[in-house]
């Protein structure tokens, strides 16, 4: 069977853009859709339990049916779990073609804000998740991905492709650079190590990129090196994008797992829906 696309939905304005988001995503991919409603109930014997349960119920299910029309020809189904809700996502997220969740804006100078929920599941899922801002319009613009030149990016690329391949969109490709520290720096620039070092990202840019063209030649692709600040410069980057794609490194400390700076900074300050996707 075809993984489900799985939106996590609560009746908030954030959830409701990220279950619509959802609903055209499984049409695109022809697969079926999922809403998931979890919450740790209280026992049964607390006074209005019951009816609270019933009544999520109700309104999940109306949300369903508000979406079967918008997601095609796959089945739409609902769910509430009795559980933590960052465990239920990322339990199911083991099995989904991809999460999607939703957060809401604090204002153009602060960003937006990522529930902790969105948080835990952005950092621990198996599969991709999608980050989708309440009340912001989608753009026409083209698919952006982050690229980092350091390690193997097949699955974010893979990801990041075959979103503008479904979309008929063109697809942008930026990689952010930074030169070495200040007493390096200053010594490349004098024996002119700087167009060298450029020229070293970029053939690795080149081998991580065409073999994906050739897959996809049905994709425009456009390719910018940027030397500057990889967080601020992605999130820049990403004014006018459909679809921010940047990669989750799988990684554990000790501390558990977490998300990098520019994972970070993608997911309060870029507008666009935000694609994490984990590799390697």
């Amino acid at each position: 069977m075809t993984a489900p696309v799985v939106a996590g939905y609560d009746g908030s304005p954030e959830s409701l853009a990220a279950t619509e988001w959802a609903a055209r995503e499984a049409r695109r991919r022809a697969c079926p859709l999922d809403l998931l409603q979890a919450w740790p109930w209280p026992h049964q014997d607390v006074v209005g339990s019951e009816e609270t349960y019933r009544n999520a119920l109700d309104g999940l299910e109306r949300r369903a049916q508000e979406l079967r029309a918008l997601a095609g020809d796959g089945p739409v189904t609902s769910a509430i779990v009795p559980t933590d809700p960052a465990e239920a996502l990322e339990a199911v997220g083991k099995s989904a073609a991809l999460l999607v969740l939703g957060s809401r804006g604090l204002g153009a100078v602060r960003g937006f804000l990522v529930g902790s929920v969105s948080q835990e599941v952005l950092r621990r899922a198996d599969c991709p998740v999608v980050l989708v801002r309440a009340e912001a319009e989608e753009s026409e613009g083209p698919v952006l991905v982050g690229l980092d030149l350091t390690h193997p990016m097949d699955d974010v690329l893979a990801f990041a492709f075959d979103a503008a391949a479904r979309r008929r969109a063109p697809l942008r490709v930026v990689h952010v650079w930074s030169p070495p520290v200040s007493s390096q720096y200053t010594a490349l620039q004098a024996v002119g190590g700087l167009g060298e070092l450029a020229s070293v990202d970029r053939a690795r840019f080149a081998e991580q990129v065409t073999p994906w063209q050739e897959r996809h030649p049905e994709v425009s692709v456009t390719a910018d090196l940027i030397q500057g600040s990889r967080s601020v410069d992605l999130v820049d980057a990403a004014a006018g994008a459909r679809l921010l794609v940047v990669g989750r490194r799988v990684r554990r400390t000790l501390l558990g797992a977490h998300l990098g700076p520019v994972a970070h900074a993608a997911i309060h300050h870029v507008r666009c829906p935000v694609a994490l996707v984990p590799h390697g």
